[in-house]
């Protein structure tokens, strides 16, 4: 085991290093502190393996770097599109602004900040949302549980000391509605993305046929474009694994030959170019342009496009993998490429429409191009799967809908494949590309989406400076008033082409942005119906331990959007059909705004009145990285839940009974003595407290919730000592014992196993009530009702076995 020793590994390590000593101060002794640190710094406290990281590096460039690898093909053509250029110094300006551009976004902005603040290794809008959510104790979803907060990934540092920015944002309705507005947004921008990068690549590659051979009809490049792009779809379902050991290799050639034909033009044709390390050549080429120069910035954005990838493939690769191939591959490759193309436009202006394939040596010419249509099918592999990425995020928080996620590899959690995401970006793309048929407009269209997710990223990062990395607020200003103003440079000028094409990306934005609106807000007002509408647990406990209806053998498992409570499914389920399993379970999947819950910590046991009733509620908790997967076997695991939960409530009951005894004075053991036998759940807390308070035994301070007895982790340790209270004595048991009532419990579990398990699924139609108004009525009731119908079902989504499915029809009026 390695530490990765690099120059800029290095200095990450030092403020790592130092970041722990004087803000954490760790106590090695504590391990939940330990824990927090090393998910949070796993460069300073866990060993890296120089092996794996190198090897993550490597696969990397088949997934992240492609659309940054292939923008040398178009970045010069966009910038002087239908221009022309007649003045070699304009050449060099523009190479000054891609340069500094390259330097100042990508690398200060990406690698050196944003790829720091990641969610316990997941990148993205969502992910950065979700932080803020821990630290703001809010949530796009109101299902949260006070337990929630004891997760060990959902561990904040000072949660007792919340800054002027973190109250507001938790007393602000409208601040928190803002705040899921612009991550709402940067994920449309970003499926954008995911549209207009295969696009842009295939076509700025297939366009050397046409370069090589002026008889080509345009038409025919579309048609070559259209199938490269189909096949590039049809290869997602093999998984970003396969992918990227099978397009590494082929993109480590390409920054390779990229970086040798920049230094051959170099050297043949002009070595003046250098001057564009000059930043002040950036200012004598807005000096002699003015506008038009201002109107060329929508071309030279296109430098810098995936350069979000690398902060949403975050999770699929590590924080070191991807600083590691950008410094020391990646961005000199590209300075290189940059610097070639400009020394042989400067010999050769009236090349600037094509200067790319214009400035391959013949020899090479062929070779190249099949290498360049090769890697701009490659370069649209990393948006594809950041767009996986972020809708797998969106979903699991509320704000998509429901959809199919395949787990592609066994050993990242991150990579995924969602096939209807998959096939709609395909037509999309295809749509695009057959309809513009030209690289300026969907240059256009481009630069739009990738400057408005880097403002939203900025936006977000700097909430981050101030609330989580408890930075000065002057620091954070200065984070934003530096990118932002560069980023807000460039968005006028794209804006400025939003006729030319770039309305593309802002009606796509507007439909997935009503989609996830929608979704977002019908699911809101179903739970807020559901919470309002929940069974009084007095009134359930008033029906008796048979609840008045016939108990049948087996287990009930309801499943519900509820984190506490009894939903109103259960009262219309027992009014219409006046029979009940033996055991029943209130199921509540719920994602929380973590990157992953562990295994141990999945599910949160709770009991709902006495033994007798055999009720539970059971919270299986998950990460939006997380997936329910079909081979899970959730079914087990619950019923093992409920086992355990069932021990654990034993051994503290006795427990806390032991504790109480060895307090009595001999008159309190006199009478407890005297109290009448209890019935056969004479061993519950609750029954007992009772009997002592009606004896005067004990205050009335100490109550109990009479519908919620006890609730504990399934995963909490073993206790030293056991007891059991039986007909006024205490009577100590190992520590490995449980009560004769506890096991009849578990034998009678494992009996209703035995008889078989049915899962109760709600079938629920969502109207708006009658004086709802007329917006609200389109939404919910045709909108919503619309994304229900087309998306997956929920025993899809949660794996349930058909044959074990009852649904459970009911009306909501929201």
């Amino acid at each position: 085991m390695y530490l990765v020793f690099c120059p800029v590994s290095n200095v990450f390590f030092l403020l790592d290093l130092v970041a722990v000593v004087t803000r954490f101060r760790v106590d090695l002794g504590s391990c939940r502190k330990f824990c927090f640190v090393t998910r949070l710094f796993p460069c300073v406290l866990q060993a890296v393996s120089l092996t794996t990281v190198l090897r993550l590096a490597y696969q990397s460039l088949g997934v992240v770097y492609g659309d940054l690898g292939t923008s040398p093909l178009y970045v010069f053509k966009s910038t002087f599109a239908n221009v022309g250029v007649s003045n070699k110094s304009d050449i060099i300006g523009a190479l000054s602004l891609i340069i500094y551009t390259l330097t100042i976004i990508p690398l200060i902005k990406y690698v050196l900040i944003v790829l720091r603040a990641n969610d316990n290794g997941e990148g993205g809008s969502f992910a950065l949302y979700s932080i803020l959510c821990r630290y703001c104790n809010i949530s796009s979803l109101p299902n949260q549980h006070p337990s929630d907060v004891e997760l060990t990934t959902y561990l904040v540092d000072n949660v007792n000391r919340k800054t002027w920015m973190q109250r507001k944002l938790e007393n602000s309705i409208t601040a928190q509605k803002v705040l899921l507005a612009i991550v709402i947004f940067g994920t449309c921008m970003v499926i954008g993305d995911g549209i207009l990068t295969p696009s842009i690549s295939v076509l700025s590659a297939v366009v050397g046929i046409k370069a090589a051979s002026s008889n080509l009809d345009t038409n025919l490049v579309t048609v070559i474009s259209c199938l490269i792009l189909v096949i590039l779809f049809s290869l997602q379902r093999f998984g970003t694994d396969r992918i990227s050991f099978l397009f590494a290799p082929i993109f480590l050639t390409w920054f390779l030959s990229l970086a040798l034909i920049g230094c051959y033009n170099i050297i043949k044709w002009e070595k003046s170019i250098f001057l564009a390390l000059n930043p002040l050549e950036i200012v004598y080429f807005f000096r002699r342009n003015g506008r038009q120069g201002w109107e060329h910035l929508g071309g030279i954005v296109l430098c810098m496009t995936g350069t979000e990838a690398m902060f949403a493939d975050l999770g699929h690769f590590s924080f070191r993998s991807i600083q590691i191939a950008f410094t020391s591959l990646v961005y000199p490759c590209l300075i290189l490429t940059y610097l070639g193309q400009s020394a042989y436009l400067v010999e050769h202006m009236e090349h600037v429409n094509d200067p790319f394939y214009a400035s391959l040596p013949r020899r090479i010419y062929w070779p190249i191009f099949v290498l360049a249509t090769i890697s701009a099918m490659i370069a649209s592999q990393a948006i594809i799967t950041a767009t996986f990425s972020i809708v797998k995020q969106s979903a699991a928080l509320g704000c998509f809908p429901r959809v199919k996620v395949v787990h592609t590899s066994n050993n990242i959690v991150g990579q995924v494949y969602i096939p209807e995401i998959n096939w709609i970006l395909m037509v999309l793309c295809l749509s695009v590309t057959a309809g513009f048929r030209d690289t300026d407009e969907i240059g256009n269209a481009y630069g739009i989406a990738v400057v408005m997710v880097m403002i939203v990223t900025t936006l977000l990062m700097t909430l981050v400076i101030v609330i989580i990395w408890r930075k000065h607020f002057l620091l954070a200003l200065l984070f934003l008033i530096v990118f932002a103003s560069i980023e807000g440079v460039y968005i006028s000028a794209v804006l400025f082409k939003t006729t030319q094409g770039g309305w593309v990306p802002l009606v796509i934005a507007a439909v997935f942005g009503t989609v996830m609106y929608t979704w977002h807000y019908g699911t809101s007002k179903r739970y807020e119906y559901e919470m309002q509408h929940k069974v009084s647990v007095g009134w359930l406990l008033g029906l008796g331990p048979s609840l008045g209806l016939v108990r049948v053998p087996g287990i009930g498992l309801m499943y519900t959007d509820l984190a506490h409570g009894v939903p109103p499914l259960f009262s219309h389920f027992i009014t219409n059909l006046p029979a009940i399993h033996s055991t029943v379970v209130f199921v509540c999947v719920k994602y929380l705004p973590v990157n992953t819950v562990p295994q141990a910590e999945r599910f949160l046991v709770r009991r709902i009145g006495t033994r007798a009733y055999s009720m539970y509620r059971c919270a299986a908790r998950y990460g939006y990285k997380d997936i329910h997967k079909k081979d899970d076997d959730f079914e087990q695991l619950l019923i093992r839940s409920l086992i355990k939960f069932v021990e654990i409530e034993s051994k503290r009951e006795t427990s806390d009974l032991e504790s109480m005894a060895a307090s009595w004075t001999p008159e309190e053991q006199q009478s407890v003595a005297s109290l009448p036998a209890m019935p056969t759940e004479s061993s519950n807390r609750l029954n007992l407290l009772r009997l002592l308070r009606l004896h005067g035994l004990m205050g009335e301070g100490n109550s109990i919730d009479e519908g919620c007895c006890t609730e504990y982790p399934v995963s909490d340790i073993n206790l030293a000592t056991t007891s059991t209270y039986q007909e006024g004595s205490i009577q100590t048991q190992s520590v490995n014992g449980t009560s004769s009532d506890s096991q009849d419990e578990v034998a009678f579990l494992n009996s209703c196993k035995e008889s078989g398990v049915v899962y109760i699924l709600g079938n629920n139609v969502v109207k708006a009530r009658k004086d709802a108004s007329l917006f609200k009525k389109v939404v919910i009731n045709y909108i919503y009702t619309f994304l229900r119908r087309i998306s997956r079902d929920s025993h899809v989504v949660l794996n349930i076995p058909h044959e074990c499915l009852l649904h459970v029809g009911m009306v909501y009026y929201v």
